[in-house]
């Protein structure tokens, strides 16, 4: 990045806040040309700056009176802590004060407090959270990462929401990873184009008529670590599902290596033959590599990261957040949702009445 961004971060957000917050933004700062104000009660962060960066003059901090923690209501918080350091940092971002936000803090406040004080992007239906996730990488990429599009902003959607997840995720991918014409796929049941229901079907002719989208058709869930798609598009809930059932699957065949590796000496001599793939494995899976998710849909750039981050992972959130604003992704998600909205009612409706 060559120009100074200035991004907030929620410096009270996450389980290990607010010191891996202050070391993660020291990281970036030393590593990046960003900005970062540090949001949150002064007198926590103070000590822990001058004592990490005691002469850098790339870190401001923002005082916040208040926080927002794990376990509370994130809609009790967000409508009744308006000082806490959640909101301050998003409304530094409406302000203009700030390019992009960066919290660890729990998704639905992080949700809910960009929803109150930042603007969406005219024509967006609804905001999405997209994950990356690693994959077999049977594109040949050159990461093994695929994204998923929407991972537990929203519950239900209906078609013409699962159409511009569709678009921000492919303008996301195509930007920020740099992969030109991405694959986009529909997570169903079935491959066949009749499979779903009505709201599936209609999706799926919307986005296999799109203009500019590379659309691929339906993946079904054995097909997700496949890596045959850049994009997954998904509702809210069952892609919160399928992203913590991989999450849940990554732990356990750690686990049952550990188990292995204490029960036969032929198989702690195959493991140990086997130390440099699952080395691999660990890294591909290590969420604090990937920074954090990007809820798209806003005007502002938001990123949430792991609420388990650590400094490593904050610090790769600010700089996965920069390179958005550089990259200007909001402008072109923007651009490619006004295209889009050309008369998306009649020709929705349409398709309703050809698939009744």
């Amino acid at each position: 990045m060559n120009e100074t961004i200035t991004i907030a971060l929620d410096a009270m957000g996450g389980d290990n806040a607010p010191q891996v917050n202050v070391e993660g933004a020291v990281l970036a700062a030393r590593a990046h040309p960003v900005k970062i104000l540090l949001v949150g009660d002064e007198e926590l962060l103070k000590p822990l700056l001058e004592k990490a960066y005691p002469k850098g003059d790339q870190i401001e901090i923002i005082h916040a009176s208040e926080s927002i923690t794990m376990e509370e209501s994130p809609r009790t918080a967000v409508e009744t802590k308006d000082d806490s350091s959640l909101i301050v940092a998003a409304r530094l971002v409406a302000e203009g004060r700030a390019k992009a936000l960066v919290s660890a803090g729990s998704t639905g406040s992080v949700v809910l407090s960009a929803a109150k004080e930042i603007p969406r992007i005219n024509g967006v239906r609804r905001t999405a959270i997209a994950t990356v996730y690693p994959t077999m990488n049977e594109l040949e990429r050159d990461d093994n990462l695929s994204l998923m599009v929407d991972v537990g902003a929203n519950v239900e959607c209906n078609s013409e929401e699962l159409v511009q997840f569709a678009i921000m995720g492919a303008s996301y991918v195509g930007n920020v990873r740099g992969i030109p014409d991405p694959k986009v796929a529909l997570l169903n049941i079935g491959e066949e184009s009749t499979k779903g229901g009505i709201k599936m079907q209609e999706t799926y002719r919307t986005l296999e008529s799109l203009p500019g989208l590379h659309f691929e058709g339906n993946v079904e869930g054995k097909d997700v670590l496949r890596g045959v798609v850049d994009v997954v598009v998904t509702e809210g809930f069952v892609g919160n599902i399928v992203i913590k059932t991989l999450e849940g699957a990554a732990k356990t065949v750690g686990a049952l290596g550990r188990l292995a590796f204490k029960m036969r000496l032929s198989w702690k001599l195959g493991l140990i033959m086997l130390r440099k793939g699952l080395k691999f494995l660990r890294e591909v899976t290590d969420y604090s590599e990937y920074g954090g998710a990007p809820l798209l849909g806003f005007e502002k750039m938001i990123i949430i990261a792991h609420g388990r981050s650590n400094a490593k992972a904050i610090s790769n959130a600010l700089k996965l957040a920069g390179k958005c604003v550089r990259d200007d992704v909001c402008g072109i998600i923007s651009r490619r949702i006004h295209d889009f909205e050309i008369e998306p009612e009649r020709e929705y409706g349409r398709m309703t009445e050809e698939l009744s």
